[in-house]
């Protein structure tokens, strides 16, 4: 399934992109979903494995399962209040 997945912060700066689409078999875990945003995105490949992603709203984890999500946003680890 192609999946749209929108880039915040550094990912975003990093990939010169807000979305990009990723070729990845549904369903797939989130663990799957940051390792392809790593391969697409290498130069920021570790904040691509360590970022929180959310389906409508909603954090993932590692293992959940993302099936034909209509978008998934990844964002990176971030400092600060």
């Amino acid at each position: 399934m192609p999946l749209r997945v929108r880039l915040f912060a550094g990912l975003r700066e990093a990939a010169g992109a807000e979305v990009i689409v990723l070729p990845v078999s549904s369903p797939a875990t989130v663990g799957c979903i940051r390792a392809a945003v790593a391969a697409a995105v290498p130069c920021a490949a570790d904040a691509a494995r360590r970022s929180a992603c959310f389906v409508d709203g909603r954090l993932l984890r590692r293992a959940d399962l993302v099936v034909d999500a209509a978008t998934v946003d990844v964002l990176p680890p971030f400092a600060g209040g």
